[in-house]
């Protein structure tokens, strides 16, 4: 009997990346394919890029040359590229990067079986020429469902066939995914859309995944349903802007009907929403995000920025005070509600009167978690053309600057949830220890975590209902109640007193 063929699978970038992966990763294991965690032990490594910033696709590079040297020392023979630098460079990619095998665009996944297996082999496959997929679907988002000859990573187009083996999803209709778990955490992502509408001025993402388009509302519960039956108790929606779900499909407020239906899945104990334009904020869905049962009170809203000016030349709504009123909003309805956001210093134009509007802005947030970055170029943006371009220095003196706020804003936030009662997701038990895990306004990856200060009766994928005592940064320090033989409540019950 012949060996089985063996692949790893390298996923970096968002988490929209992971879902793409295991998306990989059933398609080749119902064509026979052995998946392993190391690389070293693959026949071939498929490294899942991210083609978003300078810093990430460096690191994509480095994975590429990485997995490459396995062929020198160990079992690897191939490396293949996909993920958003492999579709968005093409054959750019494999010409600069000769040490990859392959570069496979969004279009070769249906087939990815054959293209791996073209490619161990000794044969080649040409890699793609990159295009603008906002062309591929129609204009009119109520005419994009019906375009299903268009790859779309991470949505359930495809008829599996009727003996999967074990561990892939099953078929639940005509529309069911392929997906494999790489991974025993309890926590999953699941691809709430793909692509994006909007033209942010600074973001090449919408020209390499396509125009906006939603998952119908059946495929997204079958999959959290199989994802209940794998053993996950937490999941996140992912897409380009969550915001926008059900456009498509002929009703905007989608995404409020659906999130008490997820919340309701056997064996789901919280569902997380992640990417919220504050733009398309709607009164109805801060409501179902604030007071569903299992639903975390958890806004990643992309501000971008806060003086009105900056935003206009991002192509961006709102201002400062425009902000500060929906998180006023927002906790008026969830004192405890978690608020995280990325922001772009030193932007074309960008004046010292605007840094001291976005300070304070960040002073006044109350923000559990920030992410800063730098501006600069994307190639094929429109800000690429923009004048008043800052120095680099400046921008790098900036970005020191907001990051220092950041870190100590975030830390005074974490200082005034002592005394919370928080529900935490138990990720991982170090004996007795300790455990670690995340409260409801703390996202995988992200965002801070929560530290147990004992692991003693405490299992992974448990929800324990737990006190915070102390603060490290953005990291809590928190001890289960039936420790502290206190009469537990509900962070509802505690945020109503």
């Amino acid at each position: 009997m012949p060996e089985r063929r063996t692949v790893a699978l390298v996923t970096l970038g968002c988490a929209r990346n992971e879902v793409d992966s295991e998306e990989l990763a059933g398609r080749l294991a119902a064509d026979g394919w052995h998946l392993v965690e190391d690389a070293s032990d693959a026949d071939v490594a498929v490294v899942n890029t991210c083609g978003f910033v300078e810093a990430a696709k460096k690191d994509s590079v480095d994975a590429l040359l990485e997995a490459n040297d396995l062929k020198d020392h160990g079992r690897t023979q191939a490396v293949v590229a996909v993920g958003c630098m492999a579709e968005r460079y093409g054959k750019e990619l494999a010409e600069a990067l000769p040490e990859a095998d392959g570069v496979l665009g969004f279009d070769d996944y249906a087939d990815i079986s054959d293209r791996l297996q073209t490619i161990l082999n000794g044969g080649i496959h040409a890699s793609h020429t990159p295009r603008d997929r906002r062309k591929l679907l129609p204009i009119s988002p109520a005419e994009r469902q019906d375009a299903s000859d268009v790859a779309l990573p991470g949505h359930a187009q495809d008829t599996p066939p009727e003996d999967l083996p074990d561990g892939l999803a099953p078929a639940s209709g005509p529309r069911a995914p392929l997906r494999q778990r790489l991974g025993k955490s309890p926590v999953a992502s699941v691809k709430l859309a793909s692509g994006c509408d909007r033209r942010c001025s600074f973001c090449a993402i919408p020209s390499f995944r396509g125009s906006f388009i939603s998952r119908r509302p059946s495929d997204v519960l079958g999959e959290t349903r199989w994802l209940a039956e794998q053993g996950v108790k937490e999941i996140m929606l992912v897409s380009e802007n969550n915001t926008s779900y059900g456009k498509d499909l002929g009703d905007i407020r989608l995404l409020e009907t659906l999130l008490p239906e997820l919340a309701e899945v056997d064996g789901i104990e919280r569902v997380r929403v992640s990417y919220l334009q504050p733009a398309e904020m709607r009164p109805g869905l801060i409501d179902v995000l604030t007071s569903t049962p299992k639903i975390a009170p958890y806004f990643d809203l992309s501000f971008q920025h806060s003086a009105a000016g900056v935003l206009r030349s991002m192509r961006r709504f709102g201002d400062t005070d425009r902000f500060l009123e929906l998180l006023e909003t927002i906790r008026s309805k969830a004192p405890q509600a978690g608020v995280r956001s990325n922001f772009i210093v030193g932007f074309p134009g960008e004046s010292e009167a605007d840094l001291g509007e976005l300070e304070r802005f960040l002073t006044g947030a109350r923000l559990d978690a920030i992410g800063v970055f730098g501006y600069s170029d994307e190639e094929g943006t429109e800000a690429v053309t923009y004048e008043n371009k800052l120095d680099a220095d400046v921008i790098a003196e900036r970005l020191e600057h907001i990051s220092r706020l950041a870190d100590e804003l975030t830390a005074q936030r974490a200082e005034e949830r002592l005394g919370e009662t928080v529900e935490v997701l138990v990720e991982s038990v170090d004996g007795e220890d300790g455990a670690v895990g995340r409260a409801a306004h703390q996202a995988p990856e992200t965002d801070g975590q929560v530290l147990f200060t004992t692991g003693q009766g405490l299992a992974v994928g448990r929800m324990v209902v737990a006190k915070v005592v102390a603060a490290e940064g953005v990291d809590l320090v928190a001890e289960p109640y039936d420790l502290l033989g206190g009469d537990p409540q509900t962070p509802d019950e505690e945020a109503g007193r």
